[in-house]
């Protein structure tokens, strides 16, 4: 993408989001040279600053990050290693920090009705940063439209979580709501199916039939899976058939996995 384009990019993006309501956080932290460079180019909030440390290896990454925070007159401060180590707060920032406006605060309805045929992902309970990172990215990577997350009981969107999820959430709108198995209420009020991932499920993902309509995939926690209110509000629940002796997927590998095939099946011309 040329600079003309990205920062036509990030104008148009800025007016879309003009109309959401603002975070009640004042900033939020992104590191990370991948995050770093996808918060500015989507220009779905403000980049403040840039931060990065002395002494890094040049790379196109990091020279995507200085030209476009030239081009969009973003204060890029250089500090020394040691300074800029005690200003990070993940294990390894890669060098680069951004200090941004939060992410806008959507709500369901937001994911719905601005999407022509929206793929919902419903995370109910993640609390590992890393695994919700991994998740957004997977999702963003397969085609899903939007994430829903509880307030609580649940991760937040942290440096950790955005560092993992390589950028991927500045490109996918992000929502929260009180409690999950409300949420899946509204969702079929709105008109879309939810899909719970249940390895105690009769039906196979692969054999899944509503693939082509408005869909929520719903995840549970990494220990516990669905909650009994959660699967009990599902349309329908799904499993990934195991071959293997181990019992159950990684949360994070099971998000791929489902939302890979739903894109894969989504990709065919004709509804079964």
């Amino acid at each position: 993408m040329n600079r003309r384009n990205q920062r036509s990019k990030h104008k148009q993006n800025q007016k879309n989001l003009s109309h959401r309501k603002p975070n009640s956080e004042s900033s939020q932290i992104v590191e990370g040279r991948h995050a770093v460079r996808e918060a500015i180019l989507a220009g779905t909030r403000k980049v403040r600053e840039v931060n990065m440390s002395e002494g890094l290896e040049s790379g196109t990454v990091l020279e995507d990050i200085a030209n476009l925070s030239k081009e969009l007159r973003i204060p890029l401060r250089m500090h020394a290693k040691s300074k800029f180590k005690s200003m990070t707060t993940v294990e390894s920032a890669q060098g680069v920090q951004a200090i941004c406006d939060p992410l806008p605060d959507l709500e369901i309805e937001d994911l719905v009705e601005e999407t022509e045929n929206p793929f919902i992902l419903v995370l109910d309970g993640i609390t590992d940063p890393g695994n919700l990172g991994s998740i957004i990215r997977s999702g963003e990577c397969a085609g899903a439209t939007g994430i829903l997350l509880p307030r609580h009981r649940s991760v937040r969107i942290t440096p950790t979580v955005s560092k993992t999820a390589q950028g991927a959430i500045e490109h996918i709108p992000i929502a929260t709501t009180s409690g999950i198995p409300k949420a899946l209420t509204r969702l079929k009020e709105l008109g879309v199916w939810t899909v719970g991932m249940d390895m105690a499920a009769d039906e196979d993902i692969y054999d899944l039939r509503v693939v082509h309509d408005p869909l929520a995939l719903v995840l549970g926690s990494e220990g516990k899976g669905l909650g009994r209110l959660t699967r009990e509000r599902c349309d329908i629940t799904v499993k990934i058939p195991l071959s293997g002796i181990t019992e159950s997927l990684n949360v994070g590998a099971a998000a791929a996995i489902g939302c890979f095939e739903i894109s894969r099946q989504r990709l065919t011309k004709v509804k079964r």
